[in-house]
């Protein structure tokens, strides 16, 4: 059995245990400013900053600690020669290895707007009523995964789909580096199954998109000239009940040079609508404008692919068998039914390894 050894000065280095521990401790003083809580995208930033750094010192404590409990053991255990701890000591060693697994996934999420909120567009495809449904399961999916993150959520647009599902949906994902987790989601989805729709219930392949962007704050500068834009207002859609409006609340901005269109009609007030759009429109023309700049980024992003067959990132089968593959990882499980309710983890993090081993 190997010797557990606690976490070294070198870990603690690569870790940056102490910067984070004095920036931790300069943001938590800055809060008692008098003038920080007037400006509330600062105070909304500033929050989740202290909160990620919190949650990263405390992770890497509490696995020091583990480390030295479980050294501690295996001392005990040699000593006594107890071989009766040894299924204790095992356990305890694949604990270390999954909590340090999870550090060094933390420790890629190095880009510019890793750390941020993320706004997650679900586009329905090639595939009709099958594929509105199918956008309508993976909005579910990623509400379900971003509950189990403890990620709070605000749907700021929604179209239904025609019989069922959604045609397209915008949804403000708010916690620490929501961004940098979901940009591993981005691109087309592929749904094969029975159609539920079909009176033959034959086998049906469904499409949908999803475009992840970062949410930027006012501190970034983005060109936005008024006379680029288009700004309608109209009536909020909806399932009907007290939620729907019954005035033109609802806002859409369109940026007429590139032709991005954003929409929201969650708030009652018409202000409200548009402050949330035009925070959703300089977050897409900022992501726009940066890979304009970057040549890797360009790369990727500079041909939208169809949402249709052959563009998928991830296959999910239904019929005649069970399997959810990522064809970028091949990263590939037979429980559909857990995926579906947003177990995403696995082909989040392979799509990270092996984004870093890339650059």
């Amino acid at each position: 059995m190997k010797r557990c050894k606690p976490a070294s000065k070198n870990s603690e280095v690569i870790f940056d245990l102490a910067e984070k521990r004095k920036e931790l401790t300069e943001l938590e003083e800055a809060t008692i400013a008098p003038d920080f809580w007037s400006n509330t995208q600062r105070v909304q930033k500033v929050n989740q900053r202290i909160a990620l750094l919190r949650d990263e010192v405390a992770a890497y404590e509490e696995l020091a600690l583990k480390i030295e409990d479980l050294q501690t053991l295996l001392e005990l255990a040699t000593e006594e020669n107890d071989e009766s701890l040894q299924n204790e000591i095992v356990d305890g060693l694949d604990t270390v290895a999954q909590r340090l697994e999870q550090m060094e996934l933390r420790l890629m999420l190095t880009g510019e707007f890793d750390e941020n909120n993320a706004i997650l567009n679900i586009h329905s495809g090639a595939g009709g009523i099958d594929a509105q449904d199918w956008a309508g399961m993976l909005m579910r999916m990623y509400l379900r995964w971003c509950d189990q993150r403890g990620y709070q959520t605000e749907i700021v647009d929604l179209t239904s789909g025609d019989e069922a599902g959604i045609k397209g949906t915008t949804i403000l994902v708010t916690g620490a580096s929501a961004y940098g987790y979901l940009q591993a989601e981005a691109g087309v989805h592929r749904l094969v199954r029975l159609s539920p729709y079909d009176f033959n219930k034959r086998r049906h392949t469904s499409f949908a998109a999803i475009d992840v962007t970062p949410e930027i704050d006012d501190t970034v500068e983005v060109d936005i000239q008024s006379e680029d834009l288009r700004i309608d207002f109209y009536r909020a859609s909806g399932a009907g009940g007290q939620h729907v409006n019954v005035t033109d609340s609802a806002v859409r901005i369109t940026h007429k040079p590139t032709g991005i269109i954003v929409q929201c009609q969650n708030e009652r007030s018409q202000h409200k609508n548009r402050e949330i759009a035009m925070k959703l429109l300089r977050s897409r023309l900022h992501e726009k404008y940066r890979a304009e700049r970057e040549a890797e980024l360009s790369k990727q992003r500079s041909e939208r692919l169809d949402i249709d067959f052959g563009s998928q990132i991830r296959s999910y089968v239904l019929h005649p068998y069970q399997r959810v593959k990522d064809l970028r990882t091949n990263v590939e499980t037979g429980n559909v039914n857990a995926v579906l309710d947003g177990a995403l983890d696995p082909f989040i993090e392979s799509y990270l390894k092996m984004k870093a081993q890339r650059k």
